[in-house]
């Protein structure tokens, strides 16, 4: 038995390995290709309604998801409080704040304050969960938002400091916190064993009832545009770039952790940039092919910084809630 084991070992770390990556960048794809669709179903209506719909969607897909796939749906009492928290959080106020921050600032700038949350999910999972932090892992992150940095500085020196420009950037601060926040939320309770659909199908169905709630609070009318086109855009942005995608993203979350999963949203920017040269014809300057290398760099330090950290016990996590 024992000459085997290490034979079996390494096929499946490389296995591991790969998993890791095909998530990572297909979570970032999927998002980053998403920008152009959801800045056109922006301009259909309010806001908070249209993530409410968008997530309900979501919620509704992923149990259909969980029924058909016989994944168990209930979550245990204690856990309750715990996934709200997500879905206010992540299904919620990051998606309202980052849509909000698109309409005052450019969308390379919101993406860049929004890649943030990568350092508020290291921050608080270290605070809350125990996740320690290696140097490799903090090069990295680090590494990956200076590139962001290189890429739309000029975005950044050509903005004024205007009332509308500064709110745009407190949005987009907004959805960083709420997404390192939200991430953080989801490691907890994708330790407490629920299952990713379920989590994803609760989350996002409290996130919608959240968003569809503040837009009753602020006054604003229910009614969408009845065009295929809205229809459309809503169904793409429900099933692939948030069913898919959020279960690309929690599966990431669950096998490396928060601060590592949380820089998928590093590299949506990159992605942006990439389809913009292709649909767009944007020319590739040198600071955006430096900003795309500093990138990449840190996404190796960080794929390959240490995993075996020591964790809090998810049992007590759970017990004391």
């Amino acid at each position: 038995m024992s000459p085997g084991r290490p034979r079996s070992r390494r096929p499946e770390t490389r296995g591991a390995r790969l998993v890791n990556f095909l998530l990572l960048a297909g979570a970032a794809i999927l998002w980053g290709s998403s920008a152009i669709v959801t800045g056109h179903q922006a301009g259909y209506g309010e806001i908070e309604v249209s993530v409410g719909y968008r997530m309900l969607a979501v919620s509704l897909f992923m149990f259909c998801f969980c029924l058909a796939a016989g994944t168990p749906m209930k979550v245990r009492g204690r856990d309750r409080p715990f996934v709200a928290l997500q879905g206010v959080l992540f299904f919620a106020l990051a998606f309202i704040s980052f849509y909000r921050a698109t309409t005052t600032i450019p969308s390379g700038v919101a993406a860049l304050i929004l890649s943030t949350s990568t350092l508020f999910a290291a921050l608080i999972g270290r605070a809350f969960l125990g996740t320690q932090l290696s140097g490799r892992m903090i090069a990295g992150i680090l590494c990956g938002i200076g590139g962001l940095v290189v890429v739309v500085a000029p975005q950044l020196m050509a903005l004024q400091a205007d009332p509308a420009t500064l709110s745009g950037f407190a949005w987009a601060a907004s959805a960083a916190t709420c997404t390192g926040a939200g991430t953080v939320a989801a490691t907890r309770n994708q330790n407490a064993g629920i299952a990713t659909a379920a989590l994803i199908g609760w989350g996002a169905g409290t996130g919608g009832l959240f968003a569809l709630a503040l837009a009753a609070l602020n006054g604003e009318r229910f009614f969408v545009s009845l065009s295929p086109l809205y229809f459309a855009d809503l169904l793409y942005l429900a099933i692939v770039a948030s069913c898919l995608t959020f279960f690309m993203y929690f599966s990431l979350v669950r096998r490396v952790g928060p601060a590592i999963a949380a820089y998928t949203l590093a590299l949506v920017p990159v992605v942006a940039i990439l389809l913009s040269v292709l649909f767009e014809d944007l020319a590739l300057t040198g600071p955006i092919l430096a900003g795309i290398a500093f990138i990449l760099a840190g996404n190796v330090l960080v794929l390959t910084s240490a995993r075996n950290a020591p964790r809090r016990d998810p049992a007590k996590e759970g017990g004391t809630a």
